[in-house]
């Protein structure tokens, strides 16, 4: 029984790993192709600024729990 939960408490590091191997995978054409075209940098900040700002916003209607009610 012991092996069992040994098993089943990998898995959250299997998952973080096969996320980041993806996040690397589409990352990196898109950084090298930053380094050579000013343009796709600017392009590819601002898709990160507006993706966080998004999520930000998002987040903050899920979880607003008005007072008045």
């Amino acid at each position: 029984m012991g092996e069992f939960f040994s098993n089943v408490f990998r898995y959250p590091k299997y998952l973080i790993t096969i996320i980041l191997g993806v996040f690397a995978f589409i990352l990196a054409p898109l950084i090298n192709l930053s380094r050579s075209n000013p343009f796709t940098a600017v392009s590819l900040i601002g898709a990160l600024i507006s993706g966080l700002i998004t999520l930000f916003f998002v987040l903050r209607e899920m979880l607003y729990t008005p007072s008045m009610m």
